[in-house]
């Protein structure tokens, strides 16, 4: 395995002694705001958050909130990405398609709920810093592509759960076809600055039923694929 240099100023693996305390009060925290997923909140605490961040922002690791990364995007709150595990209703042996790797934490939650996870991002240098990060921890059961997440990867299909890890104004066609009958797509719907509302959407026998689940807010999604950064 082949571990890129800190000069891009992203956080190693190392020991993090002194998030131990902060963490342990994050997960007391999640259970008080609702996320009672044992293996979501095994996830979070096992997995070291400060590793997918840059390294100024590495003692703030176990705050729940949102985090600068490179490409001008953002790491989303620990609660959102514990509520979009949680609400994914992930089970054993699903192939799950993830829009949106930005830092890769998120993707390290699911990897470990799902059978596999393919993830997209429009950004390279976002897809290279999670790619080594997801490496360090031997999450062997993910692939990270550079494309164009709206659009999906049918090549790859039927998933049984798609995870946008952004906000978008409705939910994507092509996204939708590439569910398996059964499957689920989990977006957050809504534009930017307006109401925005995470919702549930289900694929069955060729109809899709649309359950809201909560108000909630994510950055948008942005089309195409990245020709720099």
């Amino acid at each position: 395995m082949t571990i890129r240099d800190e000069s891009d100023g992203f956080g190693g693996a190392g020991v993090d002694t002194a998030g131990d305390v902060a963490r342990a009060e994050l997960i007391m925290s999640l259970r008080a705001r609702g996320i009672d997923n044992v293996s979501v909140l095994t996830a979070i605490e096992q997995i070291p958050r400060h590793i997918f961040l840059p390294r100024r922002f590495e003692s703030e690791a176990w705050e729940d909130r949102l985090v600068p990364i490179a490409c001008g995007q953002t790491a989303s709150r620990i609660l959102e990405a514990a509520t979009l595990a949680v609400e994914a209703r992930i089970q054993d042996g699903h192939n799950l398609l993830e829009v949106g790797t930005g830092s890769g934490y998120l993707t390290a939650i699911l990897a470990r709920l799902a059978e596999r996870v393919l993830s997209v991002e429009r950004y390279r240098r976002l897809v290279d810093h999670a790619t080594d990060r997801l490496l360090e921890l031997g999450s062997t059961n993910v692939v990270l592509l550079q494309g164009d997440g709206l659009m999906g990867l049918s090549e790859y299909a039927p998933f049984d759960r798609i995870v946008l890890g952004g906000s978008c104004d409705g939910p994507p066609d092509a996204l939708l076809e590439q569910l398996r009958d059964g499957g689920e797509l989990l977006a957050t719907i809504g534009s930017r600055g307006g109401d925005q509302t995470l919702t549930r959407f289900v694929r069955s026998a060729g109809h899709v039923e649309r359950q809201r689940i909560a108000t909630f807010r994510l950055s948008p999604l942005l089309p195409g694929r990245a020709t720099q950064m």
